[in-house]
């Protein structure tokens, strides 16, 4: 990809797509240009296909990355890596609002958006997060998909804003939404 983002210095890059989008591959492809990477997993194996979905991750990740597994404390791996001079690569945050609303679905969710973007927002160094874009079918049958689409559309909104780029990805392909200076709000 001749258009991709570098990645030194003190860069927010939030990359959006849908399942098999090929988001995650181009968040790695960034993070590989670093030398220093913790790579902050959110996924939960509640089953054998999850299971089977981050043994892929794993295996696809290079053998040197610090691997953090962090399914509900996101913020707070945030401010301890933050400064560490190393770049910092979360997948994902759809995970982990999933694991958010399992492990309690009547917390207050607009308490902890504003946690984590302010956890991102006041970040030093190169940040990578990687969320799905769910908002772009039919409006799903449930109250607590309901919820679960809302929230994602509200945490990608508030980390969009705080993010100096933003990146969605489809069929493999970015197209690039903010790019630092040259975007508007």
């Amino acid at each position: 990809m001749a258009d991709m983002v570098e990645t030194t210095g003190m860069k927010k890059t939030l990359i959006l797509g849908g399942a098999r989008s090929g988001k995650s591959s181009l968040a790695e492809r960034l993070a590989k240009t670093s030398e220093l990477v913790t790579y902050i997993a959110t996924a939960t194996a509640f089953d054998a296909e999850m299971s089977q979905r981050i043994k892929l991750h794993q295996q696809q990740r290079p053998k040197h990355w610090h691997l953090l597994e962090c399914p509900l404390l996101l913020s707070e791996a945030l401010h301890q890596l933050s400064g560490s001079g190393q770049t910092v690569l979360v997948d994902c945050l759809t995970l982990w609002l999933n694991n958010q609303l399992y492990h309690s679905p009547d917390q207050n969710f607009a308490f902890l958006r504003q946690q984590l973007a302010e956890a991102v927002a006041q970040f030093e160094g190169q940040l990578i997060l990687v969320s799905n874009e769910v908002g772009m079918g039919l409006v799903p049958l449930g109250e607590l998909n309901r919820l679960f689409v809302d929230q994602q559309g509200w945490l990608n909104q508030q980390l969009a804003a705080v993010c100096d780029e933003v990146v969605f990805v489809a069929a493999g392909l970015p197209l690039y939404l903010k790019r630092g200076t040259d975007a508007t709000d």
